[in-house]
């Protein structure tokens, strides 16, 4: 009897590896589901869906006819205004009220990715397109170059009936060109009450005006100046969630209290909890607390005693069971664990304010904080719930207080070598969270732009990058998520670089402007004869169908297949079979066996291969023979044509008999 020597595994608690390299299961699928979920907070999106959601709950503001006027006139606008009035919102809206009968809404790259050229390019201009230009973060420089290529992109923009809606940034007023003066509108602040009940209208709330007049709101709105559009709709979206937790039967009055209340500045009462008369282990817990708020309470010591270690903080020396316990710590902080075993502040919206406060008045600790939340995050207790809001908590301190490179160290650090599978789903949010942030999005889309291209990506932080640009980028600059995730497909090996591949399929077909720009892309690579991976992403792009009456997508075509049909006959005849199924439609049989004859014409021994792999495809179904043979010998006239040789004027197989004995 031989004896098995082995590993055994009894009980597990986590997915079970039994190969070679890095396993990550569902992970990646809950890394997409987090995303998708969070989809309908990002404030830039524009997506059709998006858009409407939009639409309905936008409140025009002043001076936004004199916009749409110069939009509708001169084919381009200028939207300036200070922070907070809804900029970019109303420039949105103004491409969204024109017409969609051609060409699609989009925004224009803000990073340069690939291009070596002018900040504007007018590739991106197709005809009747309505692009979004948004500048309201950039620097001077960018500033300056945008405005000195913008005279030559709108003679483009003209030639292709297109729109152009610029969003200004206000702080560089000073920077503005007179000749550009002209096209520029600055809208005022629409009115906060109005803001406020559309929104509250569009949540099936309608309150009385007397309701909408009372003092606490009155006094609340009296600020919104300060606040401006976004933070109304929050307040919006918080008596919304108080009517539905509370109940219809507690009315609004009752709703909107505890939405304020949860507005409230607490920054006072924080400061005196926080006094150093308290000591640092009573604010290492608050603050624990305040991150992960809602959890249990040993998540919370663990997080408490990390903190300690982590500021080198000295030990307490009094024996433990000296000391007070958690029930009596977390009182003395003003919390209380809940029935269901959770610990909660007392006071709503009391955690915010204790984030704000420390990452405000304590900037010297925030990259502790940072290697703190990365360790907490480690702690497997914590529930998937539990760690995405963690994670939008540091991310909103660390975009507040203008540490972005602290969010993609993290998801960095989440996705190297050792790391835990189930932060994959950390990492994502971390970067999504990112990319939508107004004023830091655009260094996250070039973080994402010099990792996809690195060669020192680790495969982990590869596999974040698809899902975060397939799901969250390709939202609001699907041009851009093209561009990383073609990066990541040519330059990821195994089934990583084939999730890769799969994700940018989808992309580019999911629209025929990205359906175009890939073709030129992959066109451009091959070409240059740098990425074999090219020809197999053509390969699984091309469509037969699709603006196939274009003679520019023509030619792109052309120009791939030409590649492609040098490669071994197995690889491409698959394809060519699904493109002579498509030739069954006579209204685009001539554009597409055109195609493929101009991508082989010059070239007797290719034309010979394409030939015999269409013959054996007529073969393959009697069925429709008679079809299948107008379809061959159509590609066979078109091929002695474009070689020079005139078509006999013989019966079809004295003409195919012909043939074979010439291209043998």
């Amino acid at each position: 009897m031989s004896e098995t020597i082995g590993s055994f595994v009894n009980e597990a608690h986590g997915s079970v590896h039994s190969g070679a390299g890095p396993q990550y299961n569902v992970y990646l699928q809950a890394a997409a589901s987090r995303l998708r979920e969070q989809a309908g907070t990002r404030r830039l999106a524009i997506a059709k869906s998006d858009r409407d959601h939009l639409d309905q709950r936008f409140v025009p503001p002043p001076r936004l006819q004199r916009a749409r006027e110069e939009l509708r006139r001169s084919h381009t606008v200028l939207v300036d205004g200070l922070p907070g009035s809804g900029r970019r919102t109303a420039a949105l809206m103004l491409l969204h009220e024109l017409s969609e009968s051609r060409g699609s809404l989009h925004e224009l790259p803000d990073t340069a990715d690939d291009r070596t050229v002018s900040p504007l390019d007018a590739q991106d201009i197709n005809d009747g397109d309505r692009l979004l230009l948004d500048l309201s973060e950039a620097d001077e420089s960018r500033y300056v170059a945008v405005q000195q290529a913008l005279s030559d992109f709108r003679n483009s923009l003209l030639g292709h009936d297109a729109h152009l809606a610029v969003v200004l940034p206000h702080h560089l007023g000073y920077l503005l060109q007179s000749d550009l003066r002209r096209f520029t509108v600055e809208i005022g602040r629409p009115s906060a009450k109005r803001v406020l009940a559309r929104h509250l209208r569009c949540e099936d709330i309608v309150p009385s005006a007397e309701e909408l007049s009372g003092r606490d709101l009155a006094g609340y709105l009296a600020h919104a100046p300060m606040r401006g559009v976004a933070e109304l709709a929050e307040l919006a979206d918080r008596i919304r969630h108080g009517r539905n937790t509370a109940g219809a039967e507690r009315g609004f009055s009752d709703w909107l209290s505890a939405a304020l209340s949860r507005q409230q500045d607490q920054s006072a009462r924080v400061a005196a909890d926080t006094s150093t008369e308290h000591g640092g282990r009573r604010r290492a817990l608050m603050l624990s607390l305040a991150m992960f708020h809602g959890t249990t309470p040993g998540a919370v010591l663990q997080a408490t005693n990390t903190l300690l270690d982590i500021l080198s903080h000295p030990p307490d020396p009094v024996p433990r069971l000296d000391r007070a316990d958690l029930h009596a710590e977390f009182d003395g902080i003003g919390a209380e664990t809940q029935p269901d075993g959770r610990v909660w502040f007392r006071h709503t919206g009391y955690d915010s304010a204790v984030r704000e406060h420390f990452w405000t008045f304590l900037p010297d600790i925030r990259r502790q904080l940072r290697d703190w939340f990365r360790i907490c995050l480690a702690e497997p207790a914590l529930t998937p719930r539990d760690r995405s809001q963690a994670v939008e908590r540091f991310a909103e301190q660390s975009l507040r207080t203008d540490r972005p490179e602290d969010l993609a160290w993290l998801a960095h650090q989440w996705t190297g070598r050792g790391a835990r599978a189930q932060l994959v789903a950390d990492a994502a949010q971390a970067l999504a969270r990112g990319l939508d942030d107004d004023r830091h999005g655009r260094s996250f889309r070039q973080q994402i732009y010099e990792w996809s291209k690195s060669t020192e990506t680790s495969t982990g932080l590869r596999e974040v990058l698809i899902v975060v640009c397939s799901e969250a980028m390709a939202r609001s600059h699907p041009d851009q998520a093209l561009v990383r995730l073609h990066h990541l497909a040519r330059g990821t090996q195994g089934s990583t670089g084939a999730r890769a591949q799969v994700a940018l399929t989808r992309l580019a077909r999911s629209d025929d402007r990205l359906y175009r720009r890939m073709l030129d892309r992959l066109g451009a690579g091959i070409t240059q004869k740098q990425w074999g991976v090219d020809i197999d992403l053509f390969l699984a792009v091309a469509d037969p169908v699709r603006l196939v009456a274009s003679r520019r997508v023509r030619e792109s075509l052309a120009g791939c297949w030409n590649a492609a049909l040098r490669r071994p006959v197995d690889s491409w005849s698959p394809t060519v079979r699904q493109w002579l199924d498509a030739c069954a439609d006579d209204r685009r049989r001539n554009c597409v066996l055109e195609v493929l004859v101009a991508a082989c014409a010059a070239d007797n021994r290719v034309s010979g291969q394409l030939y015999r792999v269409a013959l054996d495809w007529q073969r393959a179904d009697t069925r429709q023979a008679e079809v299948r043979e107008d379809i061959v010998g159509c590609l066979l006239r078109k091929i002695n044509t474009a070689q020079g040789i005139e078509p006999y004027p013989h019966s079809y197989e004295h003409t195919v008999r012909h043939r074979d004995r010439g291209t043998s």
